[in-house]
């Protein structure tokens, strides 16, 4: 018989697309409440059954603590039961537990801890943390997001072993090999394996054991990362493979400059539908008009030819 586990569901919730919103902002430079509840809604609308409030499309170091707050709160009330929640949480163990204690009170039964952006992360100190921050709100699933190629299935499965509530790995290291190797090593059924960079890199990862990828497309044309999910699912990589054609302008547009552009693309994108603002925080910036013509080029008729 299999081992089953409280958490069994919430696993089985992340294999699909993972929206990663954009946070707006006003004229004045603050989170645009109403506007966020309505791009949360538009994607939630379209079919997808996760989001991911605070995540890097949405500015999550650019937000201070109440902000980050606020977006989880809008976007629960925005999602009002249709789709699983998973807030983004990090920064210090302090402050990452925290956050993830009011993911918990607002209702919220899933978090995805950043990765760590201390310059000195040992494998031990990686796990400590990981660990710490899981082993404080033990009833909720815990989302892993591993950028660092350093990180072995070894110390996936250890920390596994050490908190049943690690549930799920967005794996964004730019090596299916790596992830595949990984993977096999932390335990294949073990986890939710969740491709981390996108629809560009998502064929290559399902094809080594991703069940999920996440999106910040999705905030522009949610019918096409969908599109490319079921594909995926089904084993379907040509029908795939014409969906990441037709994506391929944009999302190369985000990439541009180690991806340097990739909120500015997105909310250009969203400005240029009359979705929301332009606007985005520093260290991102604004994109110039020969970058906002680019845009227009990719989403009509790329993303949104009929």
């Amino acid at each position: 018989m299999p081992v089953t586990s409280r958490f069994d569901e919430r696993k089985r919730r992340l294999s699909g697309v993972v929206a990663i919103p954009v946070t707006p902002f006003d004229a004045d430079g603050a989170v645009a409440s109403e506007t966020y509840g309505h791009l949360v809604d538009r994607v939630l609308s379209a079919g997808v059954d996760v989001v991911t409030p605070n995540g890097n499309t949405g500015e999550f170091y650019a937000l201070d603590e109440a902000e980050a707050r606020h977006c989880l709160e809008v976007t629960v009330k925005a999602a009002a039961g249709r789709a699983s929640v998973v807030a983004g949480v990090g920064h210090d163990v302090r402050t990452a537990i925290g956050a993830a204690r009011h993911a918990g009170d607002a209702g919220v039964d899933l978090v995805m801890i950043h990765q760590p952006v201390h310059p000195y992360v040992s494998a031990e100190g990686w796990v400590e943390y990981h660990r710490a921050i899981a082993a404080a709100v033990p009833e909720l699933g815990v989302v892993l997001y591993v950028r660092d190629a350093r990180i072995t299935g070894e110390q996936l499965a250890r920390l596994a072993d050490a908190a049943e509530n690690v549930i799920g790995v967005k794996y964004a290291v730019p090596d299916p090999v790596r992830f595949a190797s990984v993977a096999r090593d932390a335990g294949i059924g073990r986890f939710a394996w969740i491709a981390g960079l996108a629809e560009l890199s998502a064929p290559g990862y399902f094809a080594v054991g991703a069940t999920g990828f996440t999106s910040g497309l999705v905030n522009v044309a949610p019918s096409l990362s969908l599109e490319m999910f079921r594909a995926l699912r089904d084993g379907d990589f040509a029908a795939a493979m014409t969906i990441w054609e037709r994506i391929r302008p944009f999302e190369e547009l985000r990439a541009a400059d180690g991806n340097a552009h990739n909120v500015s693309v997105v909310k250009e994108a969203l400005a240029q539908l009359g979705l929301c603002r332009a606007d985005v925080r520093p260290p991102s910036r604004p994109l110039t008009g020969v970058e906002r013509e680019r845009v227009t080029a990719a989403v009509w008729p790329g993303l949104l030819a009929r």
